[in-house]
């Protein structure tokens, strides 16, 4: 029978035995009080409570998966004389436990300690967090101000060893942390998550080759639906869609969100992140195409320089140029290569063209649990101030990009992207839809 359990020594009773819990039961953390049917005949109300509504769902790896990556997190944990940690962003509660979560506005959270592994949710998601994580779920409710803290300490306790993400914790939260736990002493987890989370799992890798596939889907729907005339929302859309499509095909069990295309052309594409409009394409435009699918929290990406119809002489040279380099950058990403020497190499080489100026960012960047807006493995980029030397299980993009402001010749946003993962002799390439002028003037 599985417990849901705290600290030893604390005086407060162990939660709920799981099997007893029935299906729509909502209890006090606490302690095992009787099943209600509806929150509100609690009284008082509780600031936890027990969610548990239907069974466990699928999650995208096998417990097995998990629970390997606790043990190196308990094993961290263990170096550091961290008794529980609490994780509060989306990519390390998702790593770790499976559930990616909305906040919507409310914190939400893991506690792990060296026996469990608990969601900390908020009530509006009812038993969604319960079914989506990997070991246990706790439920606070909007009834008073607080409850999150106080549904961390039920797990966590107080007075102990605390780490936390200390580039995710706002100031406030940290404040509140410390009034509510009362810790002992705090230590920063994050760089240690991280460093679990930049070499990949054969699961992960599985996980991520299928979805360069499911990019390469979009890139080439994408590609159909270019011609003059056609805005970029409705470009973007195909896209979208044939990626979303691919993604349920292949993975029935999954949830599906968060997919999208950046699709821009003309001035639009001098930014790497630029949203998506409704211009309408013109022949010898500049177009830029962006695929990104999202599978249960794992970011892929597709990325292309492409031209409507014709490409003029001084755009194809500064296109040359940069697939140039691309292809220089893929011959670097080797074991034993060192992030900021691969980048030295590039700024040489884009250095004699003249053309270093027209670099905007670094090279690339490590994937796995990330989107637009969480989970960066800063790490692992391609960068002048990063020295971490690739290893076996490292997955990282190559994708240079040049930007040639308005009003010169060859006018744009030029990149190409590809992933790679990092093996014992060398790198695959598992991106496949093909770049370059030869492929890509289209429409």
């Amino acid at each position: 029978m599985a417990y849901l359990r705290r600290g030893r020594g604390d005086g407060v009773a162990p939660f709920a035995p799981l099997a007893v819990l029935h299906a729509g039961t909502c209890l006090d953390g606490t302690a095992l009080r009787r099943p209600v049917n509806a929150m509100t005949e609690i009284s008082p109300r509780p600031a936890t409570c027990r969610f548990l509504n239907g069974e466990k769902a699928p999650l995208p790896f096998e417990t097995a998966e998990y629970e390997a990556r606790l043990a190196r997190l308990r094993d961290d944990m263990k170096e550091r004389g961290v008794e529980a940690v609490l994780f509060t962003s989306m990519h390390n509660v998702a790593y770790h436990a499976g559930f990616l979560y909305c906040s919507f506005g409310r914190p939400y959270g893991l506690v792990v300690t060296q026996d469990d592994c608990v969601t900390i949710a908020a009530g509006i998601d009812a038993g969604q967090p319960w079914r989506r994580s990997h070991g246990d779920a706790l439920t606070y409710t909007d009834w008073a101000r607080g409850n999150f803290w106080r549904a961390v300490a039920q797990v966590a306790g107080t007075g102990r060893h605390i780490g936390v993400e200390a580039d995710h914790l706002t100031v406030a939260a940290e404040a509140a942390l410390r009034e509510t736990l009362a810790p002992r002493e705090v230590t920063d987890m994050a760089p240690a998550a991280m460093r679990r989370r930049m070499v990949k799992t054969a699961a992960e890798i599985a996980l991520i080759r299928a979805g360069a596939q499911v990019a390469d889907t979009g890139g080439y729907a994408i590609r159909e639906a270019i011609r003059e005339g056609a805005r970029e929302i409705d470009v973007a859309m195909a896209g979208r869609d044939a990626m979303e499509i691919e993604i349920a095909r292949r993975f029935p069990d999954a949830e599906y969100r968060d997919t999208w295309v950046w699709f821009q052309s003309g001035l639009n594409t001098d930014g790497a992140h630029n949203p998506v409009t409704g211009r309408e394409i013109r022949r010898g435009d500049i177009l830029s195409l962006n695929a990104f699918p999202m599978i249960s929290g794992y970011y892929t990406a597709l990325e292309r320089t492409l031209f409507c119809g014709e490409v003029d002489t001084a755009s194809r040279a500064i296109w040359e140029a940069n697939v140039a380099t691309h292809e220089l950058g893929l011959s670097l990403l080797r074991p034993g290569a060192r992030c900021d020497e691969i980048t030295a190499r590039l700024n040489a080489f884009l250095a004699e063209r003249d053309l270093l100026q027209y670099r905007t960012f670094g090279y690339g960047h490590s994937f796995g649990i990330l989107s637009h807006y969480y989970g960066r493995e800063a790490g692992l980029e391609l960068r002048e101030d990063v020295d971490t030397v690739l290893e076996p299980g490292m997955v990282v993009s190559m994708e240079p990009m040049l930007t040639i402001p308005e009003g010169q010749p060859g006018a744009g946003g030029y990149r190409e992207h590809d992933i790679l993962v990092i093996g014992e002799d060398g790198a695959d390439n598992i991106t496949g839809y093909p770049y370059g002028p030869d492929f890509n003037v289209v429409g």
